[in-house]
C-alpha cells in the first residue's frame, strides 16, 4: 500500500521532469533565427575606398583625411613630412540604410558628394551569406584652368564613380569585400588615357585585438579598356594600415602609393610605385555625433 502511495505521489514530478528534458531537447535540435551580421569594418572606410558600412539614422560621421608626401623625397623633406594634402567630410544617416555625404580635398581643391544605400545586410546562417551596399559619387574640379589643364566649360569638371561593395564577415577577426567600380571622368589630365576606366577594389580586414585590427586594400584597373591603352605612369593603388578605435573615435593609420584621397583620383590618378619608394604615409581620423535628441535625453537620464 505504502509503495502505491509513493508512486500515485511522485509520479506527476516525475512525468513533468521528463517533459522537461524532452523539451531541452527539442529546443537544443531547433534551428536558431538567423541574426544581422554587425561591424563587417570598424568605419565607412576601409582606408581609401568606402566599406559596406553605413552611418546610423540621425548621426553624423566628420572624418579628416591627411596624406604626407612621399617617403623616398629623403631627409631634406623629412622623407615627406614637410608635405600634406588634406580632405575633411561630413556623412549623414538619413535612415540606418541611406547616408549621404560631402567632402573637400586640398588637392585638385576638389569637391565630392555622395551617397551609400544599403541593398543587403548578411545574416547568421548562411540565409544572406553577404552585405551589399550601393555606392555612388560624383566630384568637381575647381582648380584655374590652365595650359596643361584647360577647362571650356563646368562639364568638363566632373567625374563620376559607381560601385557595388560586396562584403562578408567571416569571423569575428576576418572581414572581406569585393568593389567592382566604373569610373568616368569628362576630362582627363593624360590626353591618352581613356575618360571610363573599369576597376575591381579588393579589401579586407584582420581584427588583431579588442581595439586593433590590420587592413590592406588594392584597386585592379586593366592596363587596355575596350582597346584603348592606359597612359603608362598610372599605377594600381595598394594600400595598407591599422585601425584603432578608440571610443567614440576610429584612428586609420597607413601606408599607400597614392596621395588621392576621394575615389577618382586614386582610382584612376595613382603614380606612386611601393618598389621605387613612392610611398605615402597617412591617416583618417573619423569622429561620430548624435544628432538624435531622444538618444541624447536618455543618455542624460542614464
Amino acid at each position: 500500500m505504502k509503495n502505491i502511495l509513493f508512486l500515485l505521489l511522485f509520479t506527476p514530478f516525475l512525468v513533468f521532469a521528463q517533459d522537461d528534458d524532452l523539451l531541452g531537447v527539442l529546443d537544443k535540435a531547433a534551428p536558431s533565427k538567423p541574426e544581422t551580421v554587425s561591424a563587417t569594418f570598424k568605419g565607412t572606410r576601409i582606408i581609401n575606398g568606402h566599406s559596406v558600412e553605413t552611418v546610423k539614422k540621425k548621426h553624423m560621421d566628420f572624418l579628416i583625411m591627411h596624406r604626407f608626401g612621399a617617403l623616398n623625397t629623403g631627409y631634406k623633406n623629412v622623407f615627406g613630412l614637410d608635405e600634406s594634402r588634406v580632405r575633411i567630410s561630413f556623412e549623414f544617416g538619413i535612415t540606418d540604410n541611406l547616408t549621404v555625404g560631402v567632402g573637400r580635398s586640398s588637392y585638385l581643391k576638389e569637391y565630392d558628394y555622395y551617397a551609400k544605400y544599403r541593398l543587403l545586410r548578411q545574416k547568421t546562417g548562411n540565409s544572406m551569406p553577404v552585405s551589399v551596399t550601393a555606392f555612388a559619387t560624383t566630384s568637381t574640379n575647381t582648380t584655374d584652368t590652365s595650359p596643361s589643364l584647360r577647362f571650356y566649360n563646368n562639364t568638363e569638371r566632373q567625374s563620376y564613380v559607381g560601385q557595388l561593395l560586396i562584403a562578408r564577415k567571416f569571423s569575428d577577426n576576418l572581414s572581406l569585400q569585393l568593389m567592382p567600380t566604373i569610373l568616368h571622368r569628362n576630362k582627363v589630365e593624360s590626353s591618352i588615357d581613356p575618360n571610363t576606366l573599369y576597376a575591381l577594389g579588393m579589401g579586407g580586414r584582420i581584427k588583431l585585438n579588442k581595439r586593433l585590427s590590420l587592413n590592406a586594400e588594392y584597386f585592379y584597373v586593366p592596363k587596355k579598356i575596350g582597346g584603348v591603352s592606359r597612359d603608362t605612369q598610372y599605377t594600381n593603388n595598394l594600400s595598407i594600415g591599422f585601425d584603432i578605435e578608440t571610443g567614440g573615435h576610429v584612428f586609420q593609420l597607413h601606408l599607400t602609393n597614392s596621395r588621392g584621397m576621394i575615389d577618382k583620383q586614386f582610382i584612376g590618378g595613382t603614380t606612386g610605385q611601393w618598389q621605387k619608394g613612392d610611398i605615402f604615409y597617412g591617416f583618417n581620423i573619423s569622429r561620430m555625433f548624435s544628432l538624435d535628441k531622444k538618444s541624447k535625453r536618455m543618455l542624460k537620464k542614464q
